[in-house]
């Protein structure tokens, strides 16, 4: 089995640790709860006719007053960038971030994540917005931690990504 550490990076409250809940553990839970530093937790999926262990770095969210720590991206094969569609600041925050990986790791695959797909009345992203992130659309996933709704899909977008057996634009 391959093992490949994976990054969940985006703003402050945009819903990365429910991400990682609902993929790993098959649960939502309404009560928040901050991550400080970084919480590691981990999956096997498959690719194709591989087993991946994917090592999932849950990072502190960034905002006013913490910056992205950067040590916690050394050694990672591949990111999942959270934006919550509700809050349109969160896309700032991710163009902060994936210049700096793009700057610092610039081979590492990203998948967007448009999280918060359940509450799409509320939602304040335009296209113009994500565009101008400079993602693939075959890389962006609207998601919702709540219901599940493509989650599964994302991570495992990554992981075939982490592996090179996805084509990549």
């Amino acid at each position: 089995m391959i093992s490949k550490k994976v990054t969940m990076v985006g703003a402050f409250a945009v819903g990365k640790t429910s991400l990682v809940r609902r993929f790993v553990e098959s649960i939502f839970s309404e009560k928040y709860h901050t991550t400080i530093g970084v919480k590691i937790d981990k999956k096997q999926v498959q690719v194709d006719q591989e087993m991946v262990q994917l090592m999932i770095w849950d990072i502190e969210g960034v905002d006013v007053f913490t910056e992205l720590n950067t040590t916690y991206l050394r050694g990672a094969s591949g990111m999942l960038l959270v934006i919550d569609g509700t809050r349109e600041n969160t896309v700032d925050a991710a163009q902060k971030i994936l210049d700096t990986v793009t700057n610092s790791m610039p081979e590492t695959p990203v998948v967007l994540v448009v999280n918060k797909c359940d509450l799409k009345s509320q939602w304040a992203l335009t296209n113009g917005q994500l565009s101008r992130l400079n993602i693939a659309e075959e890389n962006i996933f609207y998601t919702s931690a709540k219901t599940g709704e493509c989650v599964e899909e994302a991570f495992s977008r990554l992981a075939e990504l982490t592996l090179g057996s996805a084509i990549m634009e």
